[in-house]
């Protein structure tokens, strides 16, 4: 039997890790709603920012003035922020090169928001102490790729939709619950190693994650963590981005995942892309409820978009260390990284 890695366990702890967060509840964030905010700015780096992309959704659904900007952007545009912006910045370590070098110009009071809200695992780092509102991840230890912080960190974002909405933390509380559920119930019931032997192995091997919406998050997120965790080359891809060039990629030697595919709302778009791919004789795999003849289907459930979003994420881990596997490396082993970036 072959030992569990690090990324592997802390992909196995991801349920107890959500229940963790559930149990600890949310601060108090009545004053999201108590004020008109001149922009909401939602920043952060790699996973952390991706994370945030369902939230941007949510918030300029309610006609709310959101934008969704990578710290890095932020801090070459910083005229974005005004003395009535709330910025709400989320990085899992609380301490990446770009978060820092970012909080550090708001504590020189050159550029001063209304409000900061840090989203964070690390309650004693510098986005946490420089933060107006903390918001804890509670997830814990993580010895590799980013796993239950990401999760996490979805949840913790539902709860910052929720204060803006309306909705009850209660409810939260719930969707929480039921996402841990989920993904116990799912692991362990889908195969994709021969697929991953597939991709890596192939002499002309290139690899899509692609999703719309909300979902959007986990192609990106994907992306991340197979180039990290395989040594892979892997992009992720927005909806309709894919045919902007990169379908030239398609055929023999591509394998494309497209996440959020449900039989009870089919996506039009999706579909076609999906049903396009097998026929250039591209290897697709979709995730969801749908079916597409000629693709490998991995089939979800849920009620939610944070179940979904779970769900689909952990099946985005499990190919991860997959392809990891089928191309030789440890799965989510740095070689010329680490778990923290702070060089800018």
């Amino acid at each position: 039997m072959t030992e569990l890695t690090p990324f592997e366990i802390n992909i196995a702890e991801q349920p107890a890790a959500l229940r963790r967060l559930a149990d600890a509840g949310t601060p108090d964030l009545g004053v999201l709603r108590s004020r008109t905010w001149d922009r909401i700015v939602l920043t952060g780096m790699g996973s952390s920012h991706f994370a945030a992309l369902p939230t941007w959704r949510r918030l300029t659904a309610l006609g709310l003035p959101a934008w969704t900007v990578d710290t890095g952007q932020l801090l070459d545009n910083m005229g974005l922020v005004t003395d009535n912006t709330l910025v709400i910045t989320t990085s899992q370590s609380g301490a990446s090169g770009e978060v820092a070098e970012l909080i550090e110009r708001f504590a020189t009071g050159a550029t001063r928001p209304a409000l900061t809200i840090g989203v964070t695992d690390n309650v004693t780092s510098v986005l946490a102490e420089g933060s107006d509102i903390l918001l804890p991840l509670h997830s814990g230890p993580e010895a590799t790729v980013s796993t239950k912080s990401y999760l996490n960190t979805l949840a913790v974002h539902r709860a910052i939709m929720a204060a803006f909405a309306g909705e009850s933390s209660l409810l939260v509380t719930d969707e929480l619950d039921a996402a841990a559920a989920a993904i116990e119930t799912l692991t362990g019931t889908f195969d994709l190693e021969r697929v991953a032997a597939g991709a890596a192995n192939h002499a002309q091997r290139r690899l899509a994650f692609v999703a719309r919406r909300d979902e959007a998050a986990t192609a990106q997120f994907a992306a991340l963590i197979t180039k990290e965790s395989s040594k892979v080359p892997a992009e992720g891809y927005v909806g309709g981005q894919f045919r902007h060039g990169p379908m030239e990629l398609a055929g023999d030697g591509l394998t494309a995942i497209l996440f959020g595919l449900r039989a009870s709302e089919p996506d039009a778009s999706m579909r076609r892309l999906a049903e396009d791919l097998v026929r250039t004789g591209s290897t697709v795999v979709v995730v969801g409820s749908d079916e597409i003849d000629g693709a490998v289907n991995v089939g979800t459930t849920a009620t939610t978009s944070l179940e979904q979003l779970a769900t689909s994420t952990l099946v985005a881990e499990y190919f991860a260390v997959a392809l990891a596997r089928a191309n030789g490396v440890v799965p989510g082993a740095f070689l010329h990284g680490s778990k923290i970036t702070t060089a800018v």
